[in-house]
């Protein structure tokens, strides 16, 4: 693979498109890659060319840069293909996942993966998942698809299921970004540190966390953890968000023994302990941050606007890595030297306690061969307890997908752990109902069904 093809569907995110193509070019091997950007909104398109060209020009210029409207030319014999769109934007989805819900009661942080946010998103984008696996299927049947759009787990068991034949990683930050956080709380330099971790993507725990001696052992740092949690110093203040200290997370590792990978904002929505409409107590000891996503959004839009124009004034683009796996992934295709990531797969064992198909996260080894999972048998029963109440809310909304049965998308909002706790079933169901409505056309055309009354 000489001249690696690199196709990025929903390249008009500009600042995300950026940041892993230029950890793509930094790398020697790829630095001659053809990065081919496609989106259908052209401004967005044409704000991302111009940025990545004079990336590719910084980094000596050997990249070819191509832009598409066609999502089926744009992958024609692509060697792989980031995927990194958001169905329905801020505005209108994300503001109708948290409006309607609110007019019930229920509260969400960042409805993005789970809860009845995450069931109405991956309704949304699931059907374009599909459709870029069936492009691929014909035009590049050996690409990798790197899938970095959420709901993860929802999108990469849709893919396995009805796509087996592509192969594909759901990629996301949690597992590593967790452990630059726990050794900041610890000042251990992030590099003296080696884990393993295993389960479900946003619900994955980390079975090891332990830090190298002088002699090369390894300590075991979860009672260090612990200790400084009962004795309130940690978590330490955010780096970069003070709406969301981290002391869910913390509070479950003296629960369940295990920390888990993904943040505190998130974790508080996949269970039912946190978030209650009549306990303000535990929103503000916990320091939950309500409507997170949607603050975050109207910061992110800004920001990016912001930096986007600055960037396409400059005469260079500076390049930073983003520790994102993409570019590892690429690497060690291309030249054969291995590497392990974290990524989101279909279950064939890899978890033997979860069911079969399902998506988990485990560490994947990559080389020339592509991406081999390896097998995590050794999870504890309580954490695969709680990731089955997640894969419940999947497999529903994934079942509803494959079936074209509005059914099981209410039995995937009953089952909802967070909705569950909050709401009874007359409310989940006139709940789901007016979400699909609202969504309308965002919605594939089974699921825009009329109002249902309970019964």
């Amino acid at each position: 693979m000489p001249t690696p093809v690199i196709t990025f569907i929903g390249a008009g995110s500009t600042v995300f498109t950026k940041n892993i193509a230029g950890d793509i070019l930094s790398r020697p091997a790829l630095a001659n890659a053809e990065i081919r950007l496609m989106d259908i909104n052209p401004e967005r398109l044409e704000e991302s060319e111009i940025i990545v060209g004079k990336l590719a020009q910084t980094l000596g210029g050997m990249a070819k840069v191509k832009t598409y409207t066609n999502q089926r030319r744009a992958l024609d014999g692509a060697d792989f293909v980031v995927v990194c769109f958001q169905i329905g934007g801020y505005d209108p989805c994300t503001i109708t996942d948290f409006e309607v819900p609110k007019k019930f009661g229920l509260r969400q942080t960042i409805a993005d993966t789970l809860g009845i946010g995450g069931i109405m998103r991956g309704l949304r984008t699931v059907p374009h998942l599909w459709s870029i696996c069936e492009d691929m299927a014909e035009v590049a049947p050996n690409a990798i698809m790197l899938q970095y759009v959420n709901p993860m787990a929802i999108n990469t068991w849709a893919i396995a299921a009805k796509y087996p034949m592509i192969r594909q990683v759901g990629l996301c930050h949690s597992v590593q970004g967790t452990a630059w956080e726990l050794a900041r709380d610890l000042d251990i330099p992030v590099e003296e540190i080696r884990y393993r971790a295993g389960g479900i993507n946003h619900m994955a725990f980390y079975l090891t966390f332990e830090h190298r001696q002088p002699d090369g052992s390894y300590r075991n740092l979860y009672p260090d953890l612990v200790k400084g949690y009962r004795e309130g110093r940690f978590p330490k203040p955010s780096h970069w968000n003070p709406r969301c200290p981290n002391k869910v997370r913390y509070e479950m590792l003296t629960r369940l023994g295990y920390f888990v990978t993904e943040s505190s904002e998130h974790f508080a929505e996949y269970t039912p302990w946190f978030i209650k409409r009549d306990r303000p107590d535990l929103i503000e000891k916990f320091g939950i941050p309500l409507d997170e996503y949607p603050k975050r959004c109207v910061e992110q839009i800004a920001r990016w606007k912001k930096e986007a124009e600055a960037l396409k004034n400059a005469n260079t683009v500076e390049v930073k890595e983003s520790h994102e796996y993409a570019s590892q992934i690429v690497n060690s295709v291309v030249t054969g030297e291995p590497s392990v990531i974290y990524g989101n797969i279909g279950n064939r064992g890899y978890i033997p306690q979860l069911p079969e198909g399902c998506a988990v996260e485990v560490p994947v080894l990559v080389d020339a061969s592509g991406l081999q999972p390896t097998v995590v048998h050794d999870i504890p029963p309580q954490l695969i307890a709680l990731m089955r109440t997640n894969i419940n809310v999947q497999d529903l909304t994934v079942q509803a997908l494959l079936t074209e049965n509005p059914d099981h998308i209410y039995h995937a909002a009953m089952l909802d752990p967070h909705t569950g706790a909050e709401l009874d079933l007359d409310q989940i169901w006139q709940l789901t109902s007016e979400l699909l409505q609202a969504h309308g056309d965002w919605l594939p055309e089974w699921a825009r069904v009329p109002v249902r009354k309970a019964g």
